[in-house]
């Protein structure tokens, strides 16, 4: 008996000393940096230094070395106090990258119509067009919930306009989520090197499409229009896709799809993060008032009277007996 434990101590020491450190990435977004102990079609067994942990394969992204280039660098996500996370990540592919984020993406809808919207806090704070909520009082965030291998559709109701820019249009909202749920946030974009050519991708709800994907290129990074500054893509953009992120080739937002050109093709515009960061920094400016006639009020006209002539607060008294 003494023997056969020893062995296998000898054999998981020697399995933890040929192990290369590694950053295990979830389909969540969360990472796990430690040994790979063993792999295997159903698990990867890693350990933790206290712990051995097994995970199950179809939770894993993928597995990549400390040190290679694509690592991410020590302490390169950047949580701001304008709520929103920076990070330097690897290019992927949109595919790979759908598989990541497309979770943070939620579907917006109100009495009127749908739209599209993207996390950006673990505190259910999230990013959509003005235009999405303008003139609505109740709102509905639909998220996609990643169960195992499947999604599943979990609708909220309870959602706060925490601010709004009509001009810039963009919408703050903040949804009451159940503690045991922590949404998938997005990563903005903060080194602005967007550049004409470079390979781009957004997911929204197209004509209420749910989790639709598409792919293009930037078409110009700079289009004025109004006295604001646009990206034009090649990337498919529908009613249904505003307020959705749109995201560069190693998943970072760089802009929220708000515009597309009727009757022409691959002329999508989305609004570059830069507004949406400075957005985000000056919130308080741009504080939801209620009394506001761009708020997410509908303001209902008075009844028309039942008669027509003098209104009733003008007609003359009655005449006493």
């Amino acid at each position: 008996m003494n023997r056969a434990w020893t062995l296998l101590a000898a054999a998981w020491v020697a399995a933890t000393s040929a192990a290369a450190a590694s950053v295990i990435v979830l389909r969540e977004g969360a990472t796990i940096q430690a040994d790979v102990l063993r792999e295997t079609p159903e698990r990867v067994v890693v350990d933790l230094g206290f712990d051995v942990l097994s995970i199950p394969r179809r939770s894993v992204l993928e597995i990549r070395p400390v040190e290679a280039p694509a690592a991410a660098p020590a302490g390169a996500e950047r949580t701001t106090e304008h709520l929103f996370t920076a990070r330097e990540l690897p290019p992927m592919s949109a595919k790979q990258l759908a598989e990541r984020f497309g979770e943070g993406v939620v579907l917006v809808s109100s009495p009127s119509g749908l739209g599209s919207g993207f996390f950006i806090s673990a505190q259910g704070h999230l990013i959509t067009n003005f235009h999405v909520v303008e003139g609505e009082r109740k709102l509905a965030v639909t998220i996609f919930r990643r169960v195992g291998d499947e999604f599943r559709r979990d609708k909220y109701e309870e959602v706060e306009i925490v601010a709004t820019n009509s001009f810039l249009d963009l919408a703050l909202l903040k949804v009451s989520l159940p503690a045991d749920y922590q949404p998938v946030i997005t990563y903005l974009d903060t080194d602005d090197d967007l550049r004409d050519g470079d390979p781009v991708f957004a997911i929204g709800n197209p004509l209420g499409l749910e989790r639709s994907v598409s792919e293009g290129i930037v078409s110009r990074r700079n289009r004025a229009e109004e006295g604001l500054v646009y990206i034009q893509t090649t990337t498919q953009i529908n009613p249904g896709n505003s307020g959705g992120p749109l995201f560069n080739a190693r998943g970072q937002v760089v802009g929220v799809t708000n515009m597309k050109i009727m009757g022409g093709e691959g002329l999508g515009f989305a609004i570059p993060v830069r507004y949406v960061i400075d957005f985000l920094k000056n919130r308080e400016a741009f504080a939801y008032n209620s009394e506001s006639s761009e708020a997410g009020y509908r303001y209902l006209q008075p009844p028309a009277r039942k008669e027509a002539g003098v209104a009733p607060a003008l007609r003359p008294a009655a005449a006493k007996p």
